[in-house]
């Protein structure tokens, strides 16, 4: 694993809220991912979050965007809490250190991990915030994106718009079928010129949660496999919104309680 970050990196980083790491892993280790991520995947038969009844692709009728939204990506989050191989994986303290650099923070816990797969001829993924989603409000939080296949720009790789982290806030506009409704927020940033995340397979990618991203659609027939995580720096309080908390733990907190479980957001890293 290359989890050494130059000076260099962490300043393009701080800079533009985004950073790709070539080459992160080795042959080896991205076939142990993809072993580990894809038995995970199996074992959980469809269901999107341990200890919630909703499927991949499950049409609530409500929706009317559901079938739109089903060919974007299917989402399973949190295979760490069933799988020990992903859980090997997901715990590695060396990329939480990796995290802690470019957050600037001395503790890391894991938020929660996703495995994201556009499937052949995948709708693309709008530009989109991932931290006004969650349930701690952190302008560090940020994610690693691990490509387990190619990431092209014919099969839907990932954009970025440089800098944005530095100015968006925590509204929630949400991840809507208009891929431009976020620039409806923040129009400033209409001109700026978005930045493609071309990836081999075995490389990475990290942005700050408030970094507006996006991903194409896929145009080739094949998969677009990727395996990410996003972490909270530690110390974080509770902001009211469940997103992936279970029912049980959330009756235990109130607003401001700090979100230290280890069962729940595991202590990867501390300086």
């Amino acid at each position: 694993m290359k989890s050494e970050l130059t000076q260099e990196q962490i300043n393009y980083y701080n800079e533009n809220g985004f950073l790709i790491v070539e080459d992160f892993l080795s042959p080896t280790e991205l076939e142990e991912w993809r072993t580990a991520v894809t038995e995970a995947i199996a074992d959980r038969n469809g269901i999107k979050i341990p200890g919630q009844n909703i499927k991949v692709g499950m049409d609530d009728g409500i929706n009317e965007d559901a079938e739109y939204f089903s060919k974007v990506f299917d989402q399973l989050l949190n295979l760490w809490q069933t799988s020990d191989k992903v859980k090997e994986i997901m715990l590695d303290a060396r990329i939480g250190k990796m995290v802690a650099e470019l957050a600037g923070v001395d503790g890391v816990r894991i938020w929660h991990d996703q495995a994201l797969f556009k499937k052949p001829w995948a709708n693309p993924t709008s530009w989109h915030l991932d931290t006004p989603f969650w349930s701690f409000s952190d302008r560090r939080a940020l994610s690693i994106w691990v490509a387990l296949d190619d990431a092209t720009l014919e099969n839907g790789c990932l954009y970025f718009i440089p800098g944005a982290f530095k100015k968006t806030t925590f509204e929630n506009k949400g991840i809507g079928k208009n891929m431009d409704s976020i620039f409806d927020v923040y129009p400033e940033f209409r001109v700026v010129n978005s930045v493609a995340a071309n990836m081999k397979a075995g490389s990475c990618s990290f942005h700050n949660g408030l970094t507006i991203h996006g991903a194409g659609a896929n145009m080739t027939s094949g998969y677009r496999r990727a395996m990410t995580c996003a972490y909270m720096p530690d110390g974080n309080v509770f902001n009211g919104q469940a997103n992936i908390l279970p029912e049980d733990y959330l009756k235990t907190l109130q607003v401001g309680d700090v979100l230290d479980n280890d069962l729940q957001n595991p202590l990867i890293y501390r300086k």
